[in-house]
């Protein structure tokens, strides 16, 4: 962190908790050690909240190891009451290794690779590539356990094809995902000098056919176990180099997957702030609430998305009967934050001329006739007093009529009937491998949020809507 001695610390936070989140996985492990710093409390959705939750407390609960919902409960709280909910998403476009990944051709070692997600896909040649995620394996005591896995030296490559054999390339960069996209990881050569793992072994829980020995072995290795104590895995492909502060005056964030690690880690920090600097016998007002889905970038239609039942088995559970239940989701407010797109100095007209959204300018809040994003006049209202009240501005964002517009987990979460409002901070090179944000800006949004938690409930008395 003495590289940036005059950077926001804020920012400089959000670096080093993105270089060791290379996966949702990773990104909710550090979230849940973040907030236990913070007093909170871990609970179970298998256990009995009437006796764990309690008001003046302090809780979170994760699923499938890739979401996480946190909640702090003031002294007042009564069933009924409402929720002010951030909601993010801690997955992005990235490339993920096949059930089967064991590929070769003259001569080279390779990884069969799926794509997920949306990503600009040519900017993941010629990158120093690596493995992270989670594997199934076997404990000392012969029960298993999933365990994180981050493998920090450049294992893998998709190289492209040299100018002199494409001198096209520069006008048309165009390849086969399947044929022309696949990892390198080694030569044949040292696979076959390498020490097999192979163990013949064809129980169905075996994978060790599935993947090239010397891959195991790795895996094992940075585990501590034997490569046949490895059951199954889910692993991503990451960049190696890491995210950085960059610019003359350190005012931008040169990292992989600001979508939308900027906005979970804004949300984390606000709730962990929120926690440890309130005195809890003094406050009243709404649950405070952070959610950290996955897989908004596959459209959020999963157990850990979403589109699940994480937050409507929250309000439930709070206010459990369909009386209290609807009067909680009526008094709720809900703030789906996710990265939106800054005007580009090059391509200006991409973006409508009066809705051009500037990095470090403040948040941005994003509006869509046809509701890809969940504003209206009231959730736009609400969001530029809290921001208001901490001295902030907002932008105005907006696609072209002619440009399709994306979505965000708003809309789905809207269905619930809870009042939402969508807003981002800016951003170039949305889905690249590497992207650009503000420094600044990460300050921003976590002032946004620690103002919806500390004052939302006092402004939404002097509202009235028929």
């Amino acid at each position: 962190m003495m590289l940036y001695p005059a950077a926001p610390e804020a920012a400089k936070r959000f670096v080093a908790f993105i270089n060791a989140s290379p996966t949702p996985f990773h990104a909710i492990q550090n979230a849940a050690t973040r907030l236990e710093a913070a007093g909170f409390l871990k609970v179970k959705e298998s256990d009995d909240w009437e006796k764990s939750v309690k008001p003046q407390g302090r809780y979170y609960f994760t699923r499938n190891q890739s979401s996480l919902l946190a909640f702090t409960i003031p002294p007042n709280w009564k069933p009924g009451m409402g929720v002010s909910i951030v909601a993010t998403h801690v997955d992005s476009p990235n490339l993920r290794v096949r059930p089967v990944s064991k590929k070769s051709n003259l001569g080279y070692l390779q990884v069969g690779v799926e794509t997920y997600g949306g990503g600009i896909w040519h900017s993941w040649f010629d990158r120093d590539l690596s493995l992270a995620g989670r594997v199934v394996v076997t404990k000392r005591d012969g029960s298993f356990q999933s365990k994180l896995i981050k493998v920090d030296r450049p294992l893998l490559r998709i190289p492209t094809l040299a100018i002199h054999l494409d001198r096209d390339v520069n006008s048309s960069f165009k390849f086969n995902q399947e044929t022309e996209f696949v990892p390198i990881v080694g030569l044949i050569d040292s696979q076959l000098n390498a020490e097999t793992n192979n163990l013949g072994n064809s129980s169905a829980s075996s994978i060790q056919d599935n993947h090239h020995p010397a891959l195991l072995s790795v895996l094992a290795n940075e585990l501590s176990v034997a490569p046949e104590e490895i059951h199954d895995f889910e692993l991503h492909l990451y960049d190696t180099q890491p995210s950085v502060l960059g610019g003359i005056n350190n005012e931008f964030i040169f990292s992989p997957r600001l979508d939308n690690m900027f906005s979970s880690f804004c949300a984390l920090e606000a709730i962990a702030d929120y926690a440890e600097r309130s005195n809890f016998s003094l406050l009243e007002g709404n649950v405070n609430c952070i959610a950290l889905f996955n897989h908004e970038e596959i459209g959020s239609v999963s157990t850990t998305g979403a589109e699940s039942s994480l937050i409507p088995s929250l309000l439930q559970r709070l206010s459990p009967t369909p009386s209290l239940h609807f009067q909680s989701v009526a008094r709720s407010f809900l703030v789906s934050a996710d990265m939106g797109h800054a005007v580009h100095p090059n391509y200006a007209s991409k973006h409508e001329e009066n809705h051009r959204p500037r990095i470090n300018g403040g948040m941005i809040i994003k509006t869509n006739a046809k509701q890809k994003y969940a504003s209206d006049a009231i959730g736009t209202f609400l969001f530029k007093k809290l921001v208001e009240l901490k001295g902030g501005k907002v932008q105005e964002f907006e696609v072209r009529n002619d440009i399709a517009c994306g979505s965000t987990v708003g809309p789905m979460l809207s269905k619930i009937g809870l009042r939402t409002v969508d807003v981002g901070n800016a951003m170039l090179s949305m889905h690249s491998i590497r992207e650009t944000g503000g420094s600044q800006d990460v300050q921003h949004a976590i002032d946004a949020f620690s103002s919806l938690f500390e004052g939302f409930a006092e402004l939404d008395k002097a509202l009235l809507v028929e």
